[in-house]
């Protein structure tokens, strides 16, 4: 179980970069609308799996192509062409929704398959990317200028930026070609990378097993979990307001050195529903609020232009380390029969890319052209 959620985490983080470059050459309607359809087929089709390599073939490699079309980067890319003013409020917003979306949706997904199987699970949500999909070919709108709009916020005289020319595979590489010159780049990418290693891989795929060690059922686990979605629409949107107004570079040293803190003492909590409520509420504010000051700080060093590609590149980091995570504390889990290692190792992790988030300089670097 470990193993395929690492492919598809893995796999969802990788596509990002090409998936912003293709929204760039290929449009975002058109990109999104295959992206929808590839999830549709994908989770469909493990409805009929029967052997494991099927479901690291649906649930891994396609799934995660599909989904990774239509996550960080997809906000990163529509905020950059649809507002130059409050920019890091509308990136908190759609980050938020992604998180909490997937969330709150856990207990219903998890009283479904107590009661009938994972089947009708799989089949509900192909049903949903379906319908879904026709839904955004006939309703999303390419960019402001296709239906006689001008970007919220832009001063009299804006251009918006030209989008890169040639194909998905040259856009993506090349960008990564200029940024990865950069320390600005690899500080970005070191801290995404321990942000999906806490989060995705560690809290997404093992709370609801390390909850079930302490005794408590899978619903209520899901139910943990929604709340911390609940609070996420709250944490990651305030996020958006304040990295509009301060310093990114800060704002990341305090969400990953909370997180880290949260991280090494819940193993030591007696798992009550007053602490596990508290942890709840506290690492939900915390779940993905790094992401506007990472996204703003990726603007200002890379531009408008390579800046979603780059971010791309920075969330495959991301997803990366929410691999690492996924595998890592299913060995431990397996090895030590408890989780405290793997939580007290992710806390550590936090604290090491809280120091390092301030050491980022801003502003645009010299590896890119003007």
């Amino acid at each position: 179980m470990s193993a395929a959620a690492a492919v598809g985490i893995f796999i969802y983080g990788l596509t990002g970069p090409f998936a912003a470059a293709l929204m760039q050459s290929f449009g975002v309607r058109r990109t999104v609308t295959l992206a929808l359809i590839l999830m549709a087929v994908s989770t469909g089709l493990s409805a009929l799996m029967t052997e494991p390599w099927q479901y690291l073939l649906t649930w891994g490699v396609m799934s995660g192509l599909g989904s990774g079309a239509v996550a960080m980067v997809l906000g990163a890319t529509v905020v950059n062409r649809w507002f130059v003013a409050r920019r890091g409020l509308m990136m908190g917003l759609l980050t938020a929704s992604t998180a909490t979306g997937s969330l709150i949706f856990l207990p219903g997904m998890a009283m479904m398959a107590e009661a009938g199987g994972w089947q009708p699970v799989v089949l509900t949500i192909a049903v949903v990317m379906a319908v879904l999909a026709p839904m955004v070919w006939f309703l999303l709108p390419e960019k402001p200028e296709s239906i006689g709009q001008k970007a919220f916020g832009a001063p009299e005289g804006y251009v918006p930026p030209a989008a890169a020319t040639g194909g998905a595979l040259k856009v993506a590489f090349g960008a990564l070609r200029r940024a990865a010159g950069t320390r600005t780049f690899w500080l970005l990418f070191g801290g995404f990378f321990v942000c999906g290693l806490t989060t995705n891989g560690l809290i997404g795929v093992h709370m609801i097993a390390m909850c079930s060690d302490q005794g408590l059922p899978e619903t209520r686990a899901a139910a943990l979990l929604a709340l911390m979605g609940l609070f996420d629409l709250v944490g990651t949107t305030l996020s958006g307001w304040l990295t509009d107004r301060y310093d990114p570079r800060k704002l990341l040293f305090i969400y990953y050195g909370l997180r880290g803190l949260s991280l090494m003492v819940l193993p030591y909590t007696d798992f009550s529903i007053v602490a596990l409520g508290v942890f709840a509420v506290f690492y939900g504010l915390d779940w993905i609020a790094t992401v506007p000051p990472t996204v703003k700080l990726a603007n200002e060093a890379f531009g408008d232009r390579d800046g979603p590609i780059i971010f791309g590149w920075i969330a495959a980091g991301h997803q990366a380390g929410a691999a690492t995570a996924a595998v890592m504390a299913g060995v431990l889990r397996a090895s030590q029969g408890r989780y405290l290692e793997a939580f007290v190792l992710a806390g550590v992790a936090a604290l090491v890319a809280a120091a390092a988030s301030l050491m980022i300089r801003r502003g645009a670097t010299s590896a890119v052209p003007a």
